[in-house]
């Protein structure tokens, strides 16, 4: 089955970019989003904007989701005259929000149960790696739905890595944003103690990305938004904080003592007031700020 026309419900940071990025690939491009703001955002973008979903679900040959949360898919998934109820043809749901592997398997049920498909396919990669299709997505689902997708994958992304049955794309994103939530917190530290013996920050980070200590963090975060003060990679703290809530549930689901992990969720849980959810995540790895 041919995809021509994609809808993209949720036109934030992310999921505008995702919307540009298919449009300039040739695809006719629906979007939806519950503030009627991204309007004007979405059109100077090619993306033709509707205020009813109901609109956007009907009338798409594949869906992809942007949304901040689990009970934000199940909604969409579920909505009245939606989804569940169209049978002209298969639909397959390419789902970028960071959600709970439980939620994703039992959605794909459902939406197989009515013919429709669904990707668990959280994104890595940012605002510019939206908007530019070179986002790295981890993607859980069965092949049939992966195959029909792909020119849509494709649109969006640099590299796709199919991970395993649905939920597995969701397993695959806690587990790397765990990671990403506890080197913000190292990183910083260190940077923090490298300042307080008299190397600069700048200085000592060169000599980490050249040295084993290296990540994401020190490797892209530092240069581009920390160390400049800038703080605007367009992922909030808030969007970090339930992804490691998420982790933390997982790890909880799955009777796993994970002591270090454990206590990042506490770091992130108890930093609201100092970094509230609204700002920027990188934040967290200020060397500036007073910690407490």
């Amino acid at each position: 089955m041919v995809i021509r026309t994609v809808g993209v419900v949720g036109l934030g940071n992310m999921g505008l970019g995702m919307a540009a990025s298919l449009a300039r690939a040739g695809f006719a491009v629906l979007g939806q989003d519950i503030n009627t703001a991204r309007r004007e955002a979405a059109e100077a973008a090619g993306v033709r904007f509707h205020a009813r979903l109901q609109d956007v679900l009907e009338g798409a040959d594949a869906l992809v989701f942007s949304l901040p949360f689990a009970r934000d898919v199940e909604a969409v998934v579920t909505a009245a005259g939606g989804l569940l109820e169209r049978s002209d043809r298969k639909v397959v749901v390419i789902d970028t929000s960071t959600s709970d592997p439980g939620t994703s398997r039992r959605l794909a049920e459902r939406l197989a149960a009515a013919g429709h498909g669904l990707l668990d396919a959280p994104v890595s990669g940012g605002p510019s790696g939206a908007a530019e299709g070179s986002l790295t997505m981890m993607i859980g689902g069965n092949e049939a739905d992966l195959a029909l997708a792909t020119p849509v994958i494709e649109a969006l992304s640099a590299r796709a890595i199919h991970v395993g049955p649905s939920g597995a794309g969701n397993i695959a994103k806690l587990v790397n944003n765990m990671l990403v939530a506890a080197h913000l917190i190292t990183t910083g530290e260190a940077v923090r103690l490298s300042e307080a013996a008299g190397l600069p920050a700048e200085a000592v980070v060169k000599v980490v990305n050249a040295a084993t200590g290296r990540s994401a963090v020190s490797e892209t975060m530092m240069p581009r938004w920390i160390l400049p003060g800038s703080f605007d990679s367009g992922f909030s703290a808030g969007l970090m904080r339930k992804d490691v809530g998420l982790a933390a549930e997982l790890a909880a689901a799955t009777g796993m003592d994970l002591p270090l992990s454990a206590h990042v969720a506490r770091i992130w849980a108890g930093t609201r007031d100092s970094i509230p959810d609204g700002e920027d995540f990188t934040r967290m790895a200020d060397y500036r700020a007073k910690q407490g």
